[in-house]
């Protein structure tokens, strides 16, 4: 596994928290309206060239928000581009998103844009939603994407509206040529509400079809807040039988050891360095601060970073390394990010146990 001690893996940037949506499990707790304190041209200028800099060639995500709500996103997306930065966006499905906005974004040479999708149909997805017409907006964007030839991902939040249709929403990813199933898992933070929420048997069983769904499809899966998925992972190729094909590594071997504030770092619309856009906390803000030094050397980063420091299970477990829990959803629901991950089911084995002891 890499060592994120220095540089991170994946560098979030939330360009805004302005957004035309009302979705119910929203983090950021959007609004219609920009914020007057958001970094501006020049400070976002700034902030990418310090990003390859200081960090050399971490994958940079605009998000937010709706990115397209800042009228200068695609000077900045040029700019990140031009800085030698691998580029992606995640624009929200809004009018914003027309035929013409996807073009523009595969002319700045971003890599990827990325777009939500959270039911497989447009009553289920509008719902979730809230806005009449999100569906529509998001297959369109897919599907011109697909005839210009700029790549897409699908990122899709597994709540209890949608858990049981995981499979007609895989076989959306498929039919609109995704590179990428993004999976996010909740944090009750933001708009996000404790009753969306999977219990820890539940995301088990969401585990064993994404893992059989991987064995099949033409795409790769991620998981977000799921850091216990690598876990189940690695479970399942110990026990597969020798000479079975097991998962494609893809995206697991790409995310292993990678947690909130370790190969990954977050900053918010104004300037805020959080480990996460999950996990706000924060250790400085990049208009008075490195953004270098406080990912290297400030003191929650570093404790993030160190696995020794985890509590309860997570602390004795032998995938801490490889997983080491949501410590957003620690934190969410214990008040400790270092406690363990309250939607884990699995137990460290004795021998660890001991040894911890």
């Amino acid at each position: 596994m890499r060592d994120f001690s220095e540089a991170p893996f994946l560098v979030i940037w939330e360009t805004t928290q302005a957004c035309d949506l009302a979705c119910r499990h929203c983090r950021a707790s959007a609004i219609p309206e920009r914020h007057p304190l958001e970094l501006d041209t020049a400070e976002a200028r700034a902030l990418l060239d310090g990003i390859k800099k200081d960090f050399g060639d971490p994958l940079m995500v605009f998000t937010g928000g709706d990115p397209l709500k800042r009228p200068d996103v695609f000077e900045l997306l040029k700019h990140s581009v031009d800085a030698g930065l691998r580029t992606t966006i995640t624009p929200s499905a809004t009018p914003l998103l027309d035929d013409e906005a996807v073009e523009r974004i595969q002319a700045c040479g971003v890599s990827r844009m990325a777009v939500s999708l959270d039911g497989p149909d447009e009553a289920s997805h509008d719902d979730f939603r809230q806005v009449a017409g999100s569906f529509a907006r998001t297959i369109g964007a897919l599907r011109h994407s697909a005839r210009i030839g700029l790549e897409t991902q699908i990122n899709t939040t597994v709540t209890r509206y949608n858990r049981h249709r995981l499979e007609e929403i895989a076989a959306l990813v498929e039919r609109e040529k995704a590179r990428l199933w993004s999976v996010f898992f909740l944090i009750v933070t933001g708009r996000a509400q404790a009753q969306y929420d999977l219990t820890a048997e539940e995301y088990e069983e969401v585990f064993d079809f994404l893992y059989r769904t991987s064995l099949r499809a033409p795409f790769d899966i991620k998981t977000t807040e799921a850091q216990h998925y690598r876990r189940y992972v690695a479970q399942m190729r110990k026990a597969m039988p020798i000479g079975r094909s097991a998962a494609p590594q893809g995206g697991i071997a790409r995310q292993a050891g990678i947690n909130d504030g370790k190969g990954f770092v977050f900053i918010s619309h104004t300037g805020e360095i959080f480990p996460s856009g999950f996990l706000e906390i924060s250790a400085g803000n990049v208009r008075r601060a490195s953004l270098a030094a406080a990912y290297r050397d400030s003191s929650l980063f570093r404790t993030l970073r160190d696995s020794g420091q985890l509590e309860g299970k997570c602390g004795a477990c032998e995938y801490r390394n490889l997983c080491g829990g949501s410590r957003s959803r620690a934190y969410a629901l214990t008040g400790s990010f270092l406690a363990s991950d309250p939607r884990c089911v699995y137990q460290p084995t004795s021998a660890t146990l001991a040894a911890r002891h």
